[in-house]
């Protein structure tokens, strides 16, 4: 049984207590309305009754003036006997007291509640009866399930010919930008413009933390990368299967080339940050090869800090100044370096699985491949310029159509994916980005695996996949209540009585 809401209970009284009000109210209305009829037939009849006195004085031939010394008595007992014989009027129903609520303002709740409690006892008050149907009226009841079915439920896409166009416009737009300026990893225009604008970013972070620059005629990227290393040292950064700085045999095949994906720590996403911090705190180092995680032992790794909220903190410094000295490669590296793997990419190890090329590998081997070819975070950025010009043109397109075709005020043409239009013109504009780049990506592999992932926008891709899933959600529930929805109002709502109050 679903335990009674107190709160409900007390809406429900105070609505039985606000319709017999109403009725109360009502039922002056008719003991007001009878008085009036009442009064009004007494006039009546005293009319009439002056009428027939008048009459009789005349007919007597008795003037007015004189009629205050003469003798009517006979004939006002005749009128009186006439009164008689009218139809007696209604009687007026009698009001009774309104059963009122005790309360006070320095009651407390639990009184409050008390008292409520006896009220529902003594007139009868269903306190398990359901609020919407109760203390709602009919009409306000079609009104608030409206309202729901507009606002608040999840809708499928009404696109027409137009949306279609514009979003594979936008989407041919970003494909031809993946083929021709992004392409294979270190040689488009794109990926080259990301490792520069990554070079860069190290060089601000080292000189934030101390770096004071490379020395005359010395790389500034390889200093700056040089004294992250020096001041941000952790002690999962094995970087070999056996060796100084290896595993032991526990790790197989680990290469300079390949660590930063294997380890976990060196992922730069919330899972990297985990694993790095545990492995910090408990003086371990975690990998993920073959399908599987591996941990090992490592050397005693100090943190500063007197607390454990300074060591956390200590920690996230070092996952994160670490992140920074090896996302341009390695200060000892030739050429562009083995950076860090995008975000979550490292778990397409755990697909140890399937035969693919001539060398019978699996899906796990072929994915560490591509990374040692340049598959990193620097490519990463690269590929999410055509995405983000992809997504920005999809959005600008419909905000225009909104405002400019539909007439529709600003705040009506945010671009909010919780829009159904919207988020089916997305979906189609990746698609089509997708399907070029898959394209683009079978034709100049020639059937070589690592050659078609190497040229393969994995972000576009993910964000392809995570449309496409809203949109089989939004299809398979559709009509349903959008929780969302609902829970942004409700948060504007909190926020505008924060404001008023």
């Amino acid at each position: 049984m679903t335990k009674r809401d107190v709160h409900v209970s007390a809406m429900l009284v105070q609505k039985h207590q606000l319709d017999q009000s109403e009725r109360k109210i009502c039922e002056l209305d008719a003991a007001l309305n009878a008085l009036q009829q009442s009064q009004e037939s007494n006039n009546n009849a005293l009319d009439q009754a002056l009428a027939d006195l008048d009459g009789m004085l005349e007919a007597q031939g008795i003037d007015t003036e004189e009629a205050a010394v003469v003798d009517v008595s006979q004939e006002l007992q005749e009128l009186a006997k006439s009164i008689d014989n009218i139809q007696s009027q209604p009687k007026i129903a009698q009001v009774t007291t309104l059963n009122m609520l005790k309360f006070s303002d320095d009651m407390s709740w639990t009184e409050y509640q008390r008292f409520f409690e006896q009220y529902a006892s003594r007139n009868n008050v269903d306190l398990s009866a359901d609020p919407f149907t109760t203390l709602m009226s009919p009409i306000q009841r079609i009104e608030l399930e409206k309202r729901i079915k507009e606002e608040f439920t999840i809708k499928n896409s009404q696109c027409d010919k137009y949306d279609y166009l514009i979003a594979g416009t936008s989407g041919v737009i970003g494909g031809l930008i993946d083929v021709f300026f992004v392409g294979m990893p270190g040689e488009g225009k794109l990926t080259k413009v990301a490792d520069s604008a990554v070079d860069s970013a190290v060089e601000k972070f080292a000189g934030a933390c101390g770096w004071e620059g490379a020395r005359e005629g010395s790389d500034p990227t390889k200093s700056a990368i040089g004294f992250l290393e020096r001041n941000f040292k952790v002690n999962y950064d094995q970087a070999t299967t056996f060796g100084k700085n290896g595993t032991d045999g526990a790790v197989g095949n680990l290469s300079p080339k390949n660590h930063h994906l294997k380890s976990l720590g060196h992922s730069p996403d919330l899972i990297g940050l985990f694993f790095s911090i545990l492995n910090q705190f408990t003086d371990t180092s975690t990998f993920i090869s073959n399908g599987q995680i591996i941990t090992i032992d490592t050397e005693t790794h100090e943190l500063k800090g007197g607390n454990f909220i300074a060591k956390v903190f200590s920690g996230f410094a070092n996952w994160l100044g670490h992140l920074f000295s090896d996302m341009a490669g390695s200060s000892g590296a030739l050429g562009r370096g083995a950076g860090i793997p995008i975000p979550f990419y490292n778990f397409l190890l755990l697909l140890d699985v399937g035969e693919f090329d001539q060398h019978k590998q699996s899906f796990a081997t072929i994915a560490t491949q591509v990374f040692e070819k340049g598959y990193d975070l620097r490519h990463g950025v690269a590929m999410a310029i055509p995405v983000l010009i992809t997504e920005l043109l999809t959005r600008l397109m419909w905000v225009s159509k909104q405002r400019f075709y539909y007439k529709k005020p600003w705040k009506e043409c945010v671009p909010s994916t919780g829009n159904p239009e919207l988020r089916r013109m997305l979906l189609v504009a990746h698609g089509t980005l997708c399907l070029i780049d898959a394209g683009d990506a079978a034709l100049r592999s020639a059937g070589d695996m690592i050659q078609f992932l190497l040229r393969t926008n994995i972000i576009g891709w993910a964000r392809f996949g995570s449309l496409a899933l809203k949109e089989v959600y939004a299809w398979y529930n559709a009509g349903h209540i959008d929780a969302d929805a609902v829970d942004e109002y409700l948060d504007s709502e909190y926020e505008k009585m924060l404001i008023r109050a």
